[in-house]
């Protein structure tokens, strides 16, 4: 586990285009999972979330996930799991004071921050404390669900504002400036006639 760990540290540049991947993909998969319901997809993404994850960086399915912005790096690896870098105890050869032959989570974070592209900055950021509620969670569901609402708030700013700005076009025509989106079916039914 430990060279895995190693290894996805040393290549985080291409586990951060893999990890967008997976993001992009979750976040076109929320009408589905919204039509199937959060709660049913929630362990069976889980399962797979914690198998990649375990298998790759020694995940410890903590709920909150930032290994994008630690450089690949788990935090909860550290034995002490600090979240915010490392204690003051780190050993010559920034090897760990509890784990004396294991190298500082965070030493390691910053090596693999170096080497990505996006997520580089992102290890200057605080991190708030772990939520231990979350535990078991999946992170992947939790992210993507977040990033659709927010896209989907973008969409009914953006039709509100121009409904806003042709308040009479909206008297005499609301369909001019619309506020809700078609539903699919009524496209398809305009269509057939």
């Amino acid at each position: 586990m430990y060279r895995l760990r190693l290894f996805a540290i040393r290549h985080a540049r291409t586990f951060e285009w893999i990890y967008k991947c997976v993001e992009r993909a979750m976040v076109s998969l929320d009408p589905v999972f919204a039509k199937i319901g959060y709660n049913r997809v929630e362990r069976p993404i889980a399962l797979v979330e914690k198998g990649v994850k375990t298998l790759l960086f020694d995940c410890k399915m903590c709920g909150q996930c930032v290994l994008s912005s630690t450089g690949m790096s788990c935090p909860m690896n550290c034995p002490k799991q600090l979240r915010n870098g490392p204690c003051g105890g780190v050993r010559p050869g920034e090897y760990c004071e509890v784990k004396p032959d294991m190298k500082c989570v965070w030493a390691l974070a910053w090596d693999g921050a170096s080497r990505m592209r996006d997520g580089g900055d992102k290890i200057k950021e605080v991190l708030p404390p772990v939520e231990h509620t979350l535990r078991g969670s999946s992170s992947w569901l939790r992210v993507s669900r977040e990033i659709a609402a927010k896209e989907r708030q973008a969409r009914d700013a953006a039709r509100e504002t121009l409904a806003q700005a042709f308040p009479e076009a909206r008297k005499n025509e609301p369909s001019a400036a619309p506020l809700a989106a078609e539903p699919p079916n009524a496209i398809n039914r305009d269509l057939k006639k």
